[in-house]
């Protein structure tokens, strides 16, 4: 993506199910978990690059021993940076206590981070700072181990208003009004609640407080937690959460907005955010590794049994698109093919667009993750080749030479490596035209391989503020002179703000919003502005049980997605560039053709899957309408 453009997070959680010597001998380490959740953050890092957490739980110690142990890092590189702390401290232990090698009991006695339950997290902030108090996971710590409670996601909650007030209510002080905060209490009050009752069932059967302990840990009943807890959520998520006992849990959300996918066998239950870095990381393949289904919750005990159990009713799934467009990594099959497909479906507009004339076109793409639909639609224009191929061998099969024809089969796609991107640089000149001229330097293109006059075509998989494209692509592309540059996105127009996890929270950074605001003032017709600010006010006044609607769907109903396309390619073009600039979008229909899972597709079409969404968006406009810079969620 062209665009810089943040995501929500990734998370993993290893639960061992055999006793850690048994890993020891089959796998030559007792540390075998750690290695995995090492491995797993990697893997993930692509989903989060700000921050990183771990935590592990040690199961059946002694009173006394600590049992808990939690790291956290906003370093440069956060998952190297915890996993280099973890060693440091594991290796001191070692010569400190060099007779505990083979001794696995007196490893888990001693060393931190060495249990059998684990969660890890990477981040991508999306709102607020970086400091370390950001960073998941988050704990929530008490005497009594049932009341423990470790908490990470990948979620962005739409009502965390709502949600401080219902804490308030129930006669909480929470520390913050953030959504992460809000969650765990939830969680927190409603664990809190479940243990006094256990304790009491536990009196009731004549155990004593210390044989209670055991009793609670048995009978605790992790779904009723979790349904009352998430029973007035709105927003995407996958939550992870671990119990100081034992028990751990995952919860996706009822649309099935955020991805989740987990594996088990008799060695191991394991969850991620990609299914790829599960069958990488555990040497599995593709069909042992399950997506968890929207509403539910995979629940392990301490015992080591595992169930799905349904806590939210399911709604329509909406699973995030753009997870297939961008944000998960290609490794994944199902995500390499709609990515191919991608690339193949936007393809006739792009012939178009060049009036079929492939001998005088270049393809290329915006490294790097725009490459795999490049190489579908590279597949559609070779497809395109054969036929014109065909065509005129048929069209002059009557006079045709043999120099004739060798002519005819040697014209290929021409496909090149064009945009390279140089180097991150830091606009540490605050001056705009200085900062300006650095950003344009950002990409670098390779000369000499387009003939004036040829088409350029380069592929991008979004385009969202159209700033780099603007102030860098463009300009680059530009100095190899070609007649026309034709930007073509694998994802439709992004016309709305996302509140289920991607950092997109205000409209007037979205170019397509932007464009269709060029083309009221170009037909007088500003006025809806206006008019849109008074209805969105309206829906946001509109008691909590109401049905919203997003009325900001008005500012794009009077025009075509091809006008709007027209006006992008106005505002990212600009005076200096010579060529004709074009830019085209896939469309909705083309992009549920490609991935028929995964159909969220609210900041495409505006239609969001819960209500918190539409009020999000409404709320936004209101905040563009106003000047004001807040987020709206």
């Amino acid at each position: 993506m062209s665009d810089a453009l943040k995501h929500e997070c990734g998370i993993a959680m290893v639960r061992l199910l055999k006793p850690l010597e048994y890993y020891k001998e089959k796998y030559g380490t007792a540390f075998y978990g750690v290695n995995k959740m090492y491995l797993m953050m990697e893997k993930q890092h692509n989903r989060g690059q700000d921050g990183a957490g771990f935590a592990g739980i040690k199961l059946d110690v002694d009173p006394g021993e600590r049992y808990i142990s939690r790291i956290r890092s906003n370093a440069t590189q956060p998952i190297q940076d915890i996993f280099s702390k973890i060693n440091e401290r594991i290796n001191s232990e070692f010569e400190a206590a060099p007779e505990i090698k083979n001794d696995i009991a007196a490893q888990k006695k001693r060393i931190p981070y060495l249990g059998e339950l684990f969660l890890g997290h990477v981040r991508y902030g999306t709102f607020g700072g970086n400091s370390i108090e950001t960073v998941h996971p988050f704990l929530r710590q008490n005497n009594w181990m049932h009341r423990n409670l470790i908490i990470a996601g990948n979620f962005n909650m739409t009502n965390t208003n709502e949600l401080f007030e219902n804490l308030i209510k129930l006669g909480m002080h929470p520390k913050e009004k953030a959504d992460t905060i809000t969650v765990m209490e939830k969680i927190g009050h409603f664990l809190d609640d479940a243990v006094r009752k256990q304790y009491k069932r536990a009196k009731e059967n004549g155990l004593n407080k210390q044989k209670a302990s055991p009793f609670i840990a048995e009978n605790l009943k992790i779904e009723k937690i979790l349904k009352k807890s998430a029973k007035n959520w709105d927003g995407g998520y996958a939550m992870a959460g671990l119990l100081g006992h034992g028990d751990s849990f995952v919860l996706r959300d009822p649309a099935g907005i955020r991805p989740a996918y987990y594996y088990k066998d008799d060695e191991v239950v394991v969850v991620a955010s990609e299914r790829p870095v599960i069958q990488t990381v555990f040497n599995v393949p593709f069909e042992s590794v399950h997506e968890l289904d929207p509403g539910h919750a995979l629940i392990v005990k301490k015992n080591g049994d595992a169930k799905i159990s349904e806590i939210i009713e399911p709604l329509e799934r909406k699973s995030c698109s753009f997870e297939r467009i961008y944000f998960s990594r290609g490794s994944d099959a199902e995500i390499y093919q709609e990515r191919k497909m991608l690339g193949r479906l936007v393809m006739p507009k792009v012939l178009e667009s060049i009036d079929h004339d492939t001998e005088n076109t270049v393809f290329s793409f915006i490294p790097n993750t725009a490459e795999t639909s490049f190489y579908g639609m590279l597949e559609a224009a070779q497809d395109e080749l054969n036929q014109q191929k065909n065509d005129a061998i048929l069209r002059e099969k009557e006079q045709l030479t043999n120099e004739r024809l060798q002519e005819i089969l040697s014209h290929k796609i021409r496909t090149e490596k064009l945009a390279i991107k140089d180097v991150k640089l830091r606009t540490f000149i605050t001056e705009d035209s200085s900062r300006d001229d650095l950003v344009a330097h950002v990409y670098d293109v390779t000369y000499g391989l387009v003939r004036p006059n040829d088409n350029l075509v380069i592929i991008d998989d979004s385009i969202v503020r159209g700033t780099t494209l603007k102030k860098s692509i463009l300009k680059m592309l530009d100095r190899l002179n070609p007649k026309q540059i034709i930007v073509v996105s694998s994802a439709p127009q992004i016309r709305y703000p996302d509140c289920y996890g991607i950092d997109m929270a205000r409209l007037e950074d979205l170019v397509a919003f932007n464009a269709a605001r060029e083309l009221h003032k170009d037909r007088g017709t500003e006025n809806i502005i206006e008019d849109i600010y008074q209805k969105c006010k309206a829906e946001l006044e509109k008691e909590d049980d109401e049905a919203v609607i997003n009325q900001v769907k008005e500012l794009y109903a009077p025009f075509t997605d091809e006008q709007i396309s027209d006006k992008i390619a106005e505002i990212i073009s600009g005076p200096e560039i010579n060529a004709k600039v074009k830019v085209i979008f896939q469309s909705v229909k083309d992009l549920h053709k490609a991935c028929p899972k995964n159909l969220g597709d609210w900041y495409f079409t505006g239609n969001y899957p819960t209500n918190g969404g539409k009020r999000v968006v409404n709320r936004a406009f209101v905040h563009f309408f106003e000047g004001n810079p807040a987020r709206a969620y």
